[in-house]
């Protein structure tokens, strides 16, 4: 099922540049830039001090998927085990910006870890694309 987005301002990309398999939306980022300029992409890192945006619009890595996919709920993800503050991650922090109201829509387009650049450009632009007017 394709979940049309609104064209949107501002799409943050998440990822760790360290980790391969984390690191997908990232590498894709410069093309993205070119293909959409209407767009402001912005490479954040989600548990640090950022402009968090009421609609947020994320491209991120996700485990567990086959497709990319665009998750519209956070409930939606499998929380990861968290036993110290260290545990932390990407998901926490969102799930604890929507409670305390700072996040007010989601939409996050998830990238399989195991899928190549171009696999993703094309699957990202498409969504992307959809979402122009």
């Amino acid at each position: 099922m394709m979940v049309r987005l609104r064209s949107p301002r501002v799409v943050s990309i998440f990822g760790n540049p360290d980790l391969p398999q984390d690191s997908l939306p990232l590498r894709i980022l410069p093309i993205l830039k070119e293909r959409f300029p209407g767009i402001d992409f912005r490479a954040v890192d989600p548990n640090e001090d950022w402009e968090v945006p009421e609609e947020l619009v994320a491209i991120d890595a996700v485990a567990g998927i086959k497709r990319v996919q665009v998750f519209t709920d956070l409930k939606k993800f499998r929380d990861s085990p968290r036993l110290t503050s260290h545990d932390f991650d990407a998901l926490a922090n969102l799930k604890y910006l929507k409670k305390l109201g700072k996040i007010k829509r989601v939409r996050i387009i998830g990238i399989p870890f195991e899928f190549e650049e171009q696999e993703a450009l094309a699957a990202v632009s498409k969504i992307l694309s959809a979402s122009q007017p």
